[in-house]
């Protein structure tokens, strides 16, 4: 299904299949650029290490069938690695450190800036990514003074009647959802003779999450396969599902981003569509 540089997101979408003239030449004041953030990390001993970068560019494809020339949204190539580091000592793990991640966004951003580019996106699909992404964020806004905005791919897909409770509760890697997406995006990389299936060791009153309630955490603190869910449950249908109303989803977000506006005249608490 996902094969790169291909659909609307790559034949017609994607930046750098223009040169350099032409990108002179788009209007961008009403342009806004989305940069997707991977990582390649261990995802226990059925999925590829290039798993979290897969799901990226297979949401992203999903996302850009929704999206035209029109809505001046364009996209990036894909930032392959990311901070990593709960997974680091198992084999096929490559991070960044957060202070090298956090320069190379500046770097990219400060790039588009300075090329008149006026909006973008962090779309990210690698949970150790985000607390430096949110610092990130709110650095360019402050130092190029362009709109920036944080997706995360995780989450945007329709999963409620797809996976259990348990899944969606501490299913947080290489589990059902990851693992039916890479199904349809590159079945031929997924032992299914090596699916696992185990949680954290959770009891049912354990008061602390992974969302709210937070705490520090390796991978080897919660796994011994290396995963966090049970793929054996893993069908290539629920990942088109997922695929597509993830696709669907951020597609609607993104004509959100690529619209918002402050409300000077209010300060900072009121929000007005920007008008084309």
């Amino acid at each position: 299904m996902n094969e790169r540089y291909r659909g609307i997101a790559y034949d017609q979408l994607f930046l750098p299949r223009l040169t350099g003239p032409e990108i002179g030449e788009l209007a961008k004041a009403g342009a806004m650029v989305i940069l997707p953030i991977g990582a390649m990390e261990q995802h226990g001993p059925h999925l590829p290490v290039f798993t979290d970068t897969l799901i990226g560019e297979g949401i992203l494809t999903e996302a850009f069938k929704h999206l035209t020339r029109e809505d001046h949204i364009w996209l990036l190539p894909h930032l392959p690695y990311g901070k990593s580091n709960e997974h680091t000592g198992w084999h096929g793990t490559v991070t960044l450190s957060a202070s090298t991640l956090l320069a190379v966004l500046m770097d990219i951003a400060d790039s588009l800036a300075k090329t008149g580019f006026q909006r973008l996106v962090l779309f990210n699909t690698h949970g150790g990514n985000i607390d430096a992404l949110n610092l990130a964020a709110r650095d360019i806004r402050e130092k190029t003074g362009m709109y920036v905005f944080r997706l995360d791919g995780g989450g945007l897909g329709d999963e409620k009647d797809l996976l259990t409770q348990e899944e969606r509760m501490y299913g947080i890697h290489a589990g059902d959802s990851e693992t039916s997406m890479i199904m349809v995006l590159h079945r031929d990389w997924v032992h299914e003779n090596k699916l696992p299936n185990e949680f954290p060791p959770i009891t049912s009153d354990w008061k602390l999450q992974f969302s709210n309630k937070r705490f520090a955490w390796l991978m080897k603190d919660l796994s011994s396969s290396g995963a966090c869910g049970n793929a054996q449950l893993a069908t290539e249908e629920k990942g088109k599902a997922i695929l597509a109303s993830a696709g669907r989803n951020a597609a609607e977000l993104f004509k959100m981003m690529a619209i918002f506006s402050f409300n000077e005249k209010n300060g900072p608490i009121g929000f007005l569509p920007r008008e084309r």
